[in-house]
């Protein structure tokens, strides 16, 4: 006797599917909304604008979401960002060659961030406290290297032309595509960081580890997982994007102050709380991240071009982040 047993699959009701796409959700109606309120935002020359911009907070937040994945967090990002971006004006001021200056700058933000996973697992400081330190120091080392005063005219200080093409397009660059669409290079190079990402995390043993420390470290010790080896990783990974971000922005304005990257990690944690990243580490997406960026980033755009002050931009992205949070914790 043949018995076929048919298996129905789970019907998932629309909390559900709200909870898991809730940001893209947001996304889309956020920018339906301003482009019906404003014309100007729709343009494509805005759109691309856009794109270039949200490129440097969203290679922070993909550092960030692997830190948060792991069950840390990492204030230090923004200081990273400038004082990585003041070492590579630093060195091409004095003659260093362009491409070595940035590959110097790239290490020192990796190593950057390896000290705050250092002072997290072998100094055992809670993650907050550790990175609010690095924050701190960071930020204090970029105002003595310059005196507290801007790098002025980056790119004519290069004596070689190729250099000086490199460190132009780091920032400023554009592909161009059909002929008459132009794609900015940092949003390439944004895109090409995310897929790595992605690939990590969801096909490696690596990136099982990463959620495995996150969601529960005593076990994924027993298991064999050297999760103090984990969190020091993704803090040198987060500090590594930090940096590859500041370069982009000191190529972009030609010029770095070591004010560079205030309120950055403000816009990473937001953009990872919103992507539905669960802030007690374990449980994420780093899609939902891209989409917690473009969010914040369509919202920064939007309220500049109706004219809405900073002031109140803060008070916006301060309960925005609240309500990521709460909903957080009610799934």
């Amino acid at each position: 006797m043949n018995v076929n047993i048919r298996i129905k699959p789970e019907k998932r009701n629309i909390g559900a599917l709200v909870g898991e796409y809730g940001a893209f959700i947001a996304l889309v109606f956020l920018a339906l909304v301003l482009g019906i309120v404003s014309p100007e935002f729709r343009q494509f020359s805005n759109l691309t604008s856009l794109l270039r911009q949200a490129t440097f907070n969203g290679l922070i937040a993909i550092g960030m979401t692997c830190v948060i994945l792991s069950d840390g967090i990492d204030l230090s990002v923004g200081s990273v960002f400038a004082l990585a971006a003041i070492i590579c004006a630093e060195l091409i001021v004095a003659g260093i060659a362009a491409p070595i200056a940035i590959i110097i700058a790239l290490v020192a933000g990796t190593l950057l961030g390896l000290v705050s996973g250092i002072l997290v697992t072998k100094g055992r400081l809670q993650a907050f406290i550790a990175t609010l330190i690095t924050m701190s120091a960071y930020r204090g080392l970029a105002m003595i290297l310059t005196e507290g005063k801007p790098i002025s005219r980056l790119a004519s200080s290069i004596q070689s032309e190729g250099g000086a093409f490199l460190f132009k397009a780091l920032g400023k660059g554009n592909v161009l595509l059909f002929e008459t669409v132009k794609i900015p290079l940092p949003a390439i190079i944004f895109v090409l960081v995310f897929a790595a990402f992605y690939f990590i995390l969801n096909h490696t043993t690596y990136g099982r580890k990463i959620y495995a420390t996150g969601s529960n470290a005593k076990c994924a010790q027993l298991v064999g997982v050297d999760t103090q080896k984990i969190k020091m990783s993704v803090y040198a990974i987060s500090g590594f994007l930090s940096a590859l971000a500041g370069l982009m922005m000191i190529s972009r304005v030609d010029s770095a102050q070591p004010t560079l990257g205030e309120g950055y990690e403000l816009d990473a944690i937001a953009a990872v709380a919103l992507g539905g990243t669960s802030m007690s580490g374990g449980r994420g997406k780093i899609v939902g991240t891209i989409a917690g960026v473009l969010i914040i980033a369509v919202l920064n755009n939007g309220l500049n071009i109706l004219g809405v002050t900073s002031y109140y931009q803060d008070v916006i992205k301060a309960i925005v982040i609240l309500v990521a949070v709460l909903s957080d914790r009610k799934r």
